[in-house]
């Protein structure tokens, strides 16, 4: 009775293990959830503030599919002023989260046997919309010694005749990672010539640590700018989890005007009410709430890190940005899910298995919840190291 496409579909992962922690702590049993990357921040009081005048305005019908006008043009502005990038209203489409964005790109783009490049680890959702779409994921492998970052010789080997897009993470779901300038200018090198397009997912960028510097794919050269298409959203930087806005930004007018029709047939405009709070957001009105939440995330970066680097068998390098840790447990096992199983089985701690990511030997531990919550997991992440090995 199933389609074939959704029978082949594997449910989110971090979703799952973040869901099952939560049934088990409803049980009475005491469990710590690392699970789930979502920041343990509220909202910034002037976007709710900003939602709460919508509705008592009446703001409560539907919108333009691809978004009210005002807010295209906080979004134009926005990716102007922080990314040097210049897209008009017709560029651009929000949409129920970047998710919603990356899937109505990907059945926008990617046709039967179409190849995608897909660095690894990789944010567990890339893969199944390329597969849903009828596409080929291209896995390129990294790890600990590179930063997690591709090089320029892995992605020549991987481009072939069929390959129709690369998606790049900056900063990076699961680790972390950043690439530089420098790194960016040498992949658009080897994609100049080509028509492999560039998907680049920025979701975390307001969330840099270590004086990192960002930049966007797109605002490399013209070149870049012309097969970039940029991704991002409000949930991680702003503590807008459950608000759904993301929003996409393309060169390409013929690409948004399609993506816009494939909307309108599914959930047509994004709640209205979100689209008001967002220009909040968008404008810069929140950026001090913003930078107290960054510097608390760095702050746990950095003694999660020491205090996970202290365990015997386990290593992990300090993030540039987001809010996870990718461990390193090779030392012990390549074997993550039955790692990641037993620990919260034994001593209530749900972390990510890596094979989730595409890299087993190793866990995601997220640091979006609070510094005492932290230590004691680290702490019988310890413990339980200590028995498994």
């Amino acid at each position: 009775m199933l389609s074939k496409r959704i029978q082949a579909l594997s449910p989110s992962m971090t979703i799952a293990i973040s869901t099952l922690a939560s049934e088990l702590k409803a049980e009475g049993k005491d469990i710590l959830s690392f699970s789930a990357g979502e920041p343990d921040f509220d909202t910034p009081a002037a976007i709710k503030d900003a939602a709460i005048q919508a509705l008592d305005e009446g703001f409560t019908k539907y919108t333009p599919v691809a978004g009210i006008p005002e807010l295209l043009d906080a979004i134009s502005t926005k990716l102007q002023r922080d990314n040097g990038l210049s897209y008009d209203r017709s560029q651009i489409i929000a949409s129920n989260g970047a998710k919603q964005s990356l899937f109505n790109l990907t059945q926008t783009l990617i046709d039967q046997g179409d190849e995608v490049i897909i660095p690894a680890p990789y944010w567990v959702t890339y893969p199944e919309l390329v597969k849903y779409a009828g596409g080929k994921p291209v896995i390129i492998h990294t790890d600990d010694r590179s930063g997690f970052k591709i090089t320029v010789h892995q992605l020549e080997a991987a481009i072939t005749p069929q390959t129709k897009m690369l998606i790049l993470t900056t900063p990076s779901n699961p680790t972390g990672s950043i690439y530089s300038k420098t790194e960016l200018e040498a992949l658009a090198q080897v994609l100049k010539g080509t028509s492999v397009i560039v998907v680049s997912d920025e979701m975390y960028e307001k969330l840099l640590f270590n004086d990192t510097a960002f930049t966007s794919v797109a605002s490399i050269d013209e070149d870049m700018y012309q097969r970039t298409i940029t991704v991002n959203g409000l949930s991680k930087s702003v503590a807008m989890t459950g608000w759904r806005f993301g929003y996409l930004a393309s060169a390409s007018k013929a690409l948004v005007s399609k993506m816009n029709a494939l909307q309108s047939q599914s959930t047509s405009n994004i709640n209205s009410i979100t689209q008001k709070a967002a220009i909040v957001a968008l404008n810069g009105e929140v950026d001090d709430e913003i930078e107290t939440m960054r510097q608390a995330f760095e702050s746990r970066a950095k003694e999660a890190a020491e205090l996970i680097n202290e365990i015997e068998g386990l290593s992990v390098r300090k993030p540039d940005g987001a809010f996870y840790l990718f461990v390193n447990i090779t030392a012990i096992t390549g074997d993550s899910m039955k790692f990641c199983k037993d620990l919260l089985a034994e001593y209530g701690v749900a972390v990510v298995p890596g094979i989730a990511f595409g890299s087993d030997g190793y866990f995601r531990f997220s640091f979006a919840t609070d510094i005492v919550t932290i230590r004691e997991g680290i702490r019988r992440i310890a413990k339980f190291v200590k028995k498994y090995s």
